[in-house]
């Protein structure tokens, strides 16, 4: 089945690369792409839910799982990319993660952990993946970042730190690649219902479930947008709490707590 974008159909099914398709609104951005009849390369550290989708849709999908913060482990990925597809029409790079910090017990490998699974990652994914957009048709990348970059929340220094730092990384790219023809989509998704806010249980303004996101995102994908525009409207249900006095945000912070330390990286 022949997908349409932008107007105009192609002879073949596009081919995209997703990471973080595991869960959350990953997993729900496969469903929707997969639905539509294209073909996707699937990444996630947990290979089982891969595999089910690619039972799901047999013929459509290409498993391809690892750990996004190994740079070998990467580029290992995109080359089986290359050998079984030649190329890629879009990247979706989706893999990231929330750890909450606790000031009275600081990790510094929190930090750490939550950088080179939010910011690093991503750059390790757009080195080994240029390639393949650059052989693909009209090529797209796309980065999933956080309405979270312009107000800072309790307990969130690391996420906090990582997303803004992505958010420059794609507007940088957008401006450096145009030249080659390769646009650059920043989706800046409002609070969405995933394993991620799930660890918490303090207030999420604006949730929407996975689903509902994720057809919201891949519908507006097709238009070829700068960004997603949910950040107004996320940013406007959480100024509130950049007015809360000190006390207030710490109720809230006290309530964020972190579940599990996080797994250990390899660089």
């Amino acid at each position: 089945m022949a997908e349409k974008e932008n107007g105009l159909s192609h002879t073949t099914p596009r081919r995209y690369w997703l990471t973080g398709a595991g869960n959350g609104i990953g997993a729900a951005i496969a469903e929707e792409l997969l639905k539509s009849g294209a073909h996707l390369a699937v990444s996630a550290r947990t290979i089982a839910p891969l595999k089910v989708l690619a039972q799901r849709y047999p013929g459509q999908v290409l498993v391809v799982a690892g750990n996004l913060t190994n740079s070998q482990t990467v580029r290992e990925i995109c080359e089986r990319i290359h050998q079984e597809w030649g190329s890629l029409d879009t990247v979706i790079l989706n893999a990231g993660t929330c750890e909450y910090v606790d000031s009275r017990r600081f990790d510094n490998s929190l930090i750490e952990h939550v950088v080179r699974t939010n910011l690093l990652a991503c750059s390790y994914c757009t080195e080994a993946a240029l390639p393949l957009l650059r052989a693909g048709v009209q090529p797209h990348l796309v980065g999933i970042a956080s309405s979270v970059t312009d107000l800072a929340l309790p307990r969130a220094e690391a996420y906090g730190a990582s997303k803004p730092g992505l958010r420059c990384l794609f507007e940088s790219q957008r401006i450096d690649l145009a030249p080659e023809g390769i646009e650059v989509t920043l989706v800046s998704p409002c609070f969405a219902g995933t394993l991620l806010t799930g660890n918490s249980d303090h207030p999420m303004p604006q949730m929407w479930s996975a689903d509902k996101a994720a057809h919201y995102v891949v519908e507006t994908l097709r238009q070829r947008p700068q960004e997603v525009p949910l950040l107004a409207l996320s940013m406007a249900a959480l100024w509130p709490l950049s007015t809360m006095s000190s006390r207030g945000k710490l109720v809230i912070g006290k309530r964020m707590v972190r579940r599990s330390p996080p797994s250990i990286d390899t660089p």
